[in-house]
Order: C-alpha cells, then structure tokens, then sequence
C-alpha cells in the first residue's frame, strides 16, 4: 500500500474496532407488527446498529436477531439513570402527579419526579390519613452527596432512598408502597419503519368519536392491536394530492405533545387520515364537561397551557405554522395530557368561507390584525392564537368575545381592545395572555420564550 507497510490494517479499521458498540435498554415493550421491525421486551438490552435516523433505529437483540425499533421506547444504558424505575415520572407536573396518584386511590402509593426547581427531585405521595390527599417531599442532598427526605436517614442514591422508605415510614405520611401501574406507551413516528401508507384493510373502524369540516372520525384499531383514530375526509373538502405528500413529512414530527399522525390512506376514497386515539376527546369539550372541577384547580388549568405551549414550541423550532390553534383543536388523554392536533391541515382546505378571513367558517375570534388584514400567517399568528386558547383554558371553555358578530371582533381587534381577564386567572398569567395579544407581530414572544415565562409563574403560584 501506497504509503505504508502492506498488510497492516489502516488505523481508521483500528479505531473503528475500539469503538464500544452503543448499547440501549428497553423503557416500554413493542410489539413488531411489520416485516423488518422487531419486538422490545421492557427491561432487555440491544445493541445500536444504526441510529442515523431519527425515529427508528436499527438493534440487534441478545439473541442475535436484527430489526428496526422506536428510538423513543429506548434509553442508552449509561444514561439510563432513574428512568429504569416504575416509580419515577420525569417532568410530570405536580398537578398530573397528584390526579394520577388520586386515581390509583391506594395508601403509600407515590412517584419521584423532576421538581419545578432544575436538578432537584420531589416525591409525591398518596394517603388517606386523615382524608385522601397528597404530600409533596423535597428530596435533598447534605454537603457528602446523601440524599434524605429527613436528615435523620441519609441514603447514598435516590432508588436507596425509596427502598429505605418502603420499610419504614420516617417521617413521611405514610410508608412507600406501590408506584401507578405502568406508564402509558409513548406514540410511535409511523406505525412501522418507513410506512407512512395504511392499508385500510389493517383498520377495524369502531364508533364515532366525532364530525367537523374535514369529516367524520372514528376510533379504530390497527391490526387488531393498536388504538387510532380515522379521520376520513370528506370528498372536495381538501386538496388532497398536496397533503398526501405533505403527510410523509408530518409522519416524523413527533413531541409528547402533539397527537402523532401514524399515516394515511391515499389508494381510495374517501381520503383517510390515521392518527394517535386520546381518549378524552376534544380539549374544548373536555373543560366544559369538567368546569365545576377544572375551575378550581388553577394549578391543572395552567399545566394545560403550559402542555400545549411545549407542543407548540417543538412545531416552531421545526417552521411549522399550525393556522387554526384553538382549545378545539387540543385533545385530552390519560393523565390529563393535552396534545396539539391538526397542526397545518389548515393550509389544505379548499373551503373559500374556510382560508379567506371574510368567510364565515374562518376562526376570525382566534386571528390576530394581520391575518384579519393581509391573511399572513406566521409563527407570530399562532402566538396571538395560543393567547385566546390560554383564555378559553382559563374561562373553562367559554366563547372569546362572548356573543359578539365576527366584523364586532374584527372592528374591535384592529383597535386593539383585548379579552378580559378571566375570574380564576392569576394577574401573573393574565400578563402572559397579554403579550401574545401584541399589535405587531415583532412584539409577541416566541413559544420557546412563552413555555419559559408559563414555568416560572409556575413555579412561582405553585412551587413544590
């Protein structure tokens, strides 16, 4: 070999077999479905074979075989850190914490989660003494690194702590028993590796969890096992060879807080689009349903928009523009998570009443001037959009600018008077409200800027 001695294998070959293989281990179990995909069992390890996509690697398990697996149902084994652990919830909020805990109604039961404060941990635990009611502790660390709930037992790490407490109650309102049963499974980017195209014979369509511009939607199940909802377009409501094309993008937006679109079904008509199922349904729907119990609970109603804002944060960093964010366009799944759905179907629509602003199907209550004005959608117009939902949220899902006709709020909008505070709405939030609500869209925050203001008056009015 030019260059150097024949027969010595070059030092990139060399470096390339000191490098230690990448090895993760299963946070939920998946079931593969698809040829090519392959099976997690929670708690194995596999090794990384190709991780140069972003939502399904390529593994291979302990016993050889190879496949592709969703990069979100795995973490690398040495930053694995507390997620091994059924008690641990990572950045659920206090508020979820404490209606999931209500709901598995058990003495002893708890969780450890992130605290509001950066860095530190707070166990959230249920009991029934002297009525049902949960108790948040800090869990702090002395000058040698123990950590303790009291000072009095001292633990070297967080599972010593909770395993110490499982035998005795020091302190606490009750001893550690048990954690929620399992956390619910994340959705997937896609239902497969690479399939974004459904066959609508792999989908059993159950009953109908509503109907609105674009058509009806059903709960379905795919392949006898996954729950979706089916949205199934109605004929001309849709440019619909734009979307198909679109979809394939959408397909690998994934966040917490966005409902995942799993694919469609473009061979047939009508058009169908398949999505994550929550069961709750519609956001709007959901707070006035739950209004005598929402409206007291300021800290749930302010979790929500915070949830929300996170959703919308991840399509901004991604120029994403949602058109028509609305509590409407919210849904509600267990343990009270709120994702953001139909983000960008908007720009599809074929209904004139629908994209231009004098129509009356158009969502004039949630536009801010320049869209009113010059149909300019932007990120910036989603931020005057998501003020309005804070409001909605706050009102427990009343109508912006109550009974008034829409040229009433157009007149009003362009002169800048704004919706009133809500009564359950802390000043601090109001404020925030306010700031979307800027004339000109160079005034309003990011949502990156929005989720950092919102947690902050959190943890302010909430603190743990």
């Amino acid at each position: 070999m030019p260059g150097g001695t024949p027969g010595t294998p070059s030092s990139k070959v060399k470096e390339k077999s000191m490098i230690r293989p990448k090895v993760v281990v299963a946070l939920y179990p998946f079931k593969a479905v698809e040829g090519g995909d392959l099976s997690l069992e929670k708690g194995a390890e596999y090794e990384v074979l190709d991780d140069s996509q972003d939502h399904w690697w390529k593994v291979k398990d302990e016993q050889g075989s190879i496949g592709y697996i969703p990069s979100n149902y795995v973490k690398e084994k040495e930053l694995l850190g507390l997620q091994k652990y059924e008690w641990y919830v990572g950045d659920m909020s206090r508020q979820r914490a404490e209606s999931l805990l209500k709901q598995e109604d058990k003495e002893g039961c708890f969780v450890v989660r992130n605290s509001s404060t950066k860095g530190l941990y707070t166990l959230s635990l249920y009991t029934k003494v002297p009525h049902p009611h949960v108790k948040h502790y800090h869990i702090k660390q002395n000058s040698r690194g123990e950590f303790f709930l009291s000072e009095k037992h001292c633990c070297g790490s967080i599972p010593d702590l909770v395993n110490y407490h499982r035998h005795n109650s020091g302190g606490l309102a009750s001893r550690l028993k048990t954690s929620p049963c399992d956390r619910p499974v994340p959705a997937t980017a896609g239902l497969s590796h690479d399939k974004w195209e459904i066959d609508p014979q792999e989908l059993m369509l159950l009953e109908e969890l509503g109907s609105g511009q674009f058509g009806v939607v059903r709960r379905g199940k795919w392949r006898g096992s996954i729950d979706v909802a089916v949205k199934m377009m109605k004929e001309g409501t849709m440019s619909e060879d734009d979307f198909i094309e679109e979809a394939k993008v959408m397909t690998k937006l994934q966040h917490q807080n966005l409902v995942q679109l799993y694919g469609v079904c473009s061979k047939h008509r009508p058009i169908y689009i398949v999505t994550e199922y929550m069961r709750h349904g519609s956001l709007l729907n959901y707070l006035r349903r739950h209004e005598a119990t929402l409206g007291v609970n300021v800290g749930m109603l302010l979790d929500m928009c915070i949830q929300i804002c996170k959703g919308m944060a991840y399509l901004e960093r991604h120029n994403y523009i949602h058109r028509d964010l609305a509590a409407r366009n919210c849904l509600v799944g267990s343990e009270n998570v709120v994702k953001v759905a139909d983000f960008g179907l908007a720009r599809y629509v074929l209904d004139d009443q629908y994209t231009s602003s004098g129509g009356t199907k158009f969502p004039i209550k949630w536009a801010p001037p320049e869209v009113l004005n010059y149909t300019r959608f932007s990120s910036k117009s989603d931020v005057w959009a998501y003020g309005v939902l804070m409001w909605e949220v706050f009102t427990c899902g009343k109508m912006p600018y109550g009974r008034l006709k829409n040229a009433e709020v157009v007149e009003r909008v362009q002169r800048g008077i704004i919706l009133e505070r809500p009564k359950a709405c802390f000043k601090e939030v109001y404020e925030v409200m306010r700031k979307c609500w800027s004339h000109s869209p160079e005034d309003r925050p990011s949502f990156r800027s929005l989720k950092e203001q919102l947690l902050n008056v959190s943890e302010g009015l909430l603190a743990d």
